[in-house]
């Protein structure tokens, strides 16, 4: 599988706009709301700015996104792993999370938060990437569950 990763910038913003939008119209259309939904390129831009995102290829077509934000003392909260609908199932998901903690050798902690009523996501992360469930809010009409690894 060939899978590459680079660091997106501000002129990326366009193609971010449109790979959040591809992976989380059913979010969107499911919960009536969706916070990487819908976004302007300049909101896209300003977010770049705080909290950097890696664009992810497979077979040299950005099909993806993972963000990560460094949080100090080797804590970590990864803010977003989108990967558009027709690439999922494909295994790059569980690269870009390798990709991930590969990128920070000095992680202790990994934290995300996802809709707890979204299985796949839920399955994904504890099942296949050894995150754990340790608490739960609502955002809206959303119900969001905290997810943590921590290095032992």
């Amino acid at each position: 599988m060939n899978i590459s990763y680079r660091k997106a910038q501000k002129e990326d913003a366009d193609l971010l706009v449109q790979i959040y939008n591809a992976a989380f119209y059913d979010d969107y259309i499911r919960y009536g709301e969706c916070p990487a939904y819908g976004r302007t390129r300049e909101r896209m831009e300003k977010s770049l700015e705080k909290f950097p995102k890696d664009i992810i290829c497979y077979e040299g077509s950005a099909v993806g996104v993972i963000s990560v934000e460094d949080k100090g003392n080797g804590e970590y909260y990864l803010g977003c792993l989108c990967i558009m609908p027709q690439y999922q199932g494909k295994g790059i998901g569980t690269q870009a999370i390798d990709y991930m903690l590969d990128s920070h050798p000095d992680w202790n902690k990994i934290t995300l938060i996802t809709p707890i009523d979204k299985e796949e996501n839920v399955s994904f992360y504890t099942k296949k990437c050894g995150f754990k469930i340790d608490g739960s809010q609502i955002d809206g009409n959303v119900r969001l569950a905290h997810f943590v690894m921590e290095r032992t």
